[in-house]
This record gives C-alpha cells, sequence and structure tokens, in this order.
C-alpha cells in the first residue's frame, strides 16, 4: 500500500476497554494512553512518594511516567502497550507492587 492510499485509511471498528471499571473506548492500533488521551484521562498514575498525579510525560517510552496497570500486570507504559478489547486497566500507585501484593 502507498502512502497516498494509507492518507484515506480509517480504522476498524471502536471496541471497549475499562479504565478503573467504567467502559471507554478505543480504536484498534491505539496505546493505552492514546485510549485514554482520546476519553479524557490525562492522569494514571501516582508518584510513591507524594502521590503526584502522572500521565503521559515523553510518548516514547523513556521516561516512565505513564505506567498503569494492564489485565493485572503493574507496570505497564501506556504509550507502548497497544490497546486490546476487553482490556482492564487501572490507576497504578506508587511502584504497582501494592496491587500484586494485595491479589495474593
Amino acid at each position: 500500500m502507498n502512502p497516498l492510499q494509507l492518507a484515506g485509511a480509517r480504522p476498524g471498528p471502536a471496541f471497549t476497554v475499562t479504565f478503573d471499571g467504567r467502559p471507554v473506548e478505543a480504536l484498534p492500533g491505539q496505546t493505552v494512553a492514546a485510549v485514554l488521551w482520546a476519553a479524557g484521562i490525562t492522569s494514571w498514575r501516582a508518584t510513591r512518594g507524594e502521590g503526584r498525579p502522572r500521565g503521559v510525560f515523553c510518548g516514547i517510552g523513556v521516561c516512565f511516567d505513564c505506567l498503569v496497570t494492564v489485565n493485572g500486570r503493574p507496570n505497564q507504559r501506556a504509550c507502548l502497550v497497544p490497546a486490546r478489547p476487553g482490556d482492564e486497566i487501572g490507576t497504578q500507585g506508587g511502584t504497582g507492587h501494592e496491587e500484586v501484593r494485595r491479589a495474593d
């Protein structure tokens, strides 16, 4: 496919993921960060020291500010993880290990 054909391309049908239990619409090819931004959600992690809100900073997987829990797995970089139908995305607190310990 050449670039001119891609310019007119449209995404496939929308699907649903959840963020902290709330349904959110996603499009094929979007990262978790893109899905959350499109839904008006700009913060999904709290720093471990002072609990300050964080979301996307660099957008390329270098800074780790966008960490989120996806399907029970903490420390996923929202800017790199592709959203998949049915994903359960959650706000991550601190290092993310607190959630894992509570699940045990």
